[in-house]
């Protein structure tokens, strides 16, 4: 099992950005997707944005395109969510997760383990 641990969340006014991280507990996690989600109050989970394991592939859905940034940072098992120009409707519980693969995937039910989430709330 790998261990998980988001930070950066906050509270923040529109168009501000924050940067979330993800710190994980295993090194054989620099090999596997890693994916962020999130969810609002009475909202179901959706995806945001996911990540190869080489870090070359990445895809976002498409509310946070030309807005967020994934990328990783191996050497650290760490990766991130860079967020700009957030919107009130980002706000929400941030999660990030990993697979046992490669192959960076928004499919939640391929996520082996999440992390306990990490609040971002963005104020009009």
């Amino acid at each position: 099992q790998v261990q998980l641990v988001e930070s950066g969340g906050g509270l923040v006014q529109a168009g501000d950005s924050l940067r979330l991280s993800c710190a994980a507990s295993a090194r054989t996690s620099s090999s596997y997707a890693v994916g962020w989600f999130r969810q609002a109050p009475g909202m179901e989970r959706e995806f945001v944005a996911a990540i190869s394991g080489s870090g070359f592939g990445t895809f976002y859905a498409d509310p946070v395109k030309g807005r967020f940034t994934i990328s990783r940072d191996n050497a650290k098992n760490t990766v991130y969510l860079q967020m700009n120009s957030l919107k009130p409707e980002d706000t929400a519980v941030y999660y990030c997760a990993i697979t046992r693969t490669s192959w960076a995937t928004r499919d939640s039910s391929q996520y082996a383990d999440w992390g306990q989430g990490t609040q971002v709330t963005v104020s009009s």
